[in-house]
C-alpha cells in the first residue's frame, strides 16, 4: 500500500503522461521534434525510433510507479538518472559545438524540472520504504514489544491479553500533542468498546506523564516514559522537517487546536522535531499504523482501532 502523500503518485503520473505525449510527438512528427532540439535529420531513422521508444518505455514505468512511489523507487531513480544523463549529453554536444545554444535551453526546460520533482519523490519514497522496513522488521518489533509500561508489563504481554492502541505524542507543550489527548479522553469509551487498551508513549518523564495525562482525565491510562526516544525509533517515527514549522497550513491548524479548540500550548518537553504516530498491536503483531507525515495531522483514532473506512497501512502477519 501507498503510504506516502497523494502527491507523489500525481507527481510521477504526470511525468509518465508527459514522457508518453512527448513520445507520441516524437513518433508523429519528428523532423519537427528533431529541427527544434537543433538535431537535423537523424540517421539512421531507427536510431530516433529507438529513442522515442525509450521515452516511452520511461513514461509506461513512470505510470506503474505512481501506483506506489515507495515500492518502485527504483523507477524513479533511474528515470531520474537518464534525464541527469540526457542534460548532461546536452551540454556535452555543445561543448563540442555539435548543437546550437537553444538546445541548451530546451534541454534544461525539457529536464530540470522533472530532475527536481523525480529527485524529491525519490527523497520522500526513500524515507517511506526505510519507515516500512524498521516498523516490519520482526527482530526490531520484537525488542520493541519488551518495553515495560508503567505498570510493569510488557507490550507484547497486554498485547496477548487484547489489543493495544499504542498512541505516540510529541512534546507536551505541543498544541496537537494536547488535541490528540483531548481526542483520546473523549473517544476513550468507543476505542475500549471492543476491549482496546490505550497505552500512551511520551518523551518526559514518568511523573511528568502521570501530572499532564490527569489534566485530560487519563492519569490511569496505561503509559510508557521514552525521553530517549529508543521506542519511536523502534517503530519507524520519523523527524519533522524545517519546512514543516513555515507551512501556512499548519499555522491555520495551530490555531484551530491552540485557541478554537481551547488547547493551548506550553512549554517543551521532549524532542519538539519528533513527529507522532498511532499504531493497534494484537498478539505481539502489528495489525494497522498511522504514522504522521505532518506535525498537525489529526488521525481517527477509532477507526484505527475498528478499521472502517480508514486510510492507514495495514500489515498481515
Amino acid at each position: 500500500m501507498n503510504s506516502l502523500k497523494p502527491w507523489t503518485s500525481r507527481a510521477l503520473a504526470a511525468a509518465g503522461i508527459y514522457e508518453l505525449a512527448w513520445a507520441a510527438a516524437a513518433a508523429l512528427r519528428g523532423s519537427v521534434i528533431q529541427g527544434w532540439m537543433g538535431l537535423g535529420p537523424v540517421q539512421p531513422e531507427a536510431a530516433w525510433l529507438a529513442l522515442v521508444g525509450a521515452v516511452a518505455l520511461g513514461g509506461t514505468a513512470l505510470l506503474i510507479a505512481a501506483s506506489d512511489p515507495a515500492r518502485h523507487w527504483l523507477i524513479v531513480a533511474i528515470s531520474a538518472a537518464a534525464r541527469a544523463g540526457a542534460f548532461a549529453g546536452t551540454l556535452f554536444l555543445l561543448w563540442q559545438g555539435r548543437l546550437p545554444q537553444r538546445s541548451l535551453y530546451l534541454s534544461a526546460a525539457d529536464n530540470l524540472p522533472w530532475i527536481a520533482v523525480l529527485a524529491t519523490v525519490l527523497f520522500a519514497a526513500h524515507e517511506a520504504a526505510l519507515g516500512r522496513r524498521r516498523c516490519g522488521s520482526s527482530e526490531i518489533l520484537g525488542l520493541a514489544l519488551r518495553t515495560r509500561t508503567n505498570a510493569g508489563v510488557t507490550l507484547d504481554e497486554l498485547s496477548r491479553l487484547s489489543p493495544v492502541l499504542l498512541v505516540f505524542l510529541r512534546h507536551s507543550g505541543c498544541m496537537f500533542c494536547r488535541e490528540a489527548l483531548t481526542d483520546l479522553a473523549g473517544k476513550r469509551r468507543q476505542i475500549e468498546a471492543n476491549g482496546t487498551r490505550l497505552v500512551l508513549v511520551h518523551m518526559g518523564s514518568e511523573e511528568q506523564g502521570a501530572r499532564f495525562f490527569a489534566k485530560y482525565g487519563l492519569e490511569h491510562a496505561t503509559r510508557i516514559s521514552d525521553p530517549r526516544r529508543t521506542l519511536y525509533r523502534a517503530f519507524g517515527l520519523p523527524r519533522a522537517t524545517l519546512g514543516m514549522f513555515f507551512n501556512p497550513k499548519l499555522v491555520l491548524r495551530g490555531f484551530q487546536a491552540a485557541v478554537l479548540g481551547r488547547n493551548g500550548f506550553g512549554r517543551f518537553t521532549g524532542d519538539v522535531f519528533q513527529l507522532p504516530g498511532a499504531f493497534l498491536l494484537y498478539y505481539g503483531e502489528l495489525v494497522r499504523c498511522y504514522r504522521h507525515q505532518n506535525i498537525s495531522d489529526r488521525p481517527d483514532y477509532v477507526a484505527l482501532v475498528t478499521g472502517h473506512s480508514y486510510a492507514a497501512e495495514e500489515f498481515s502477519s
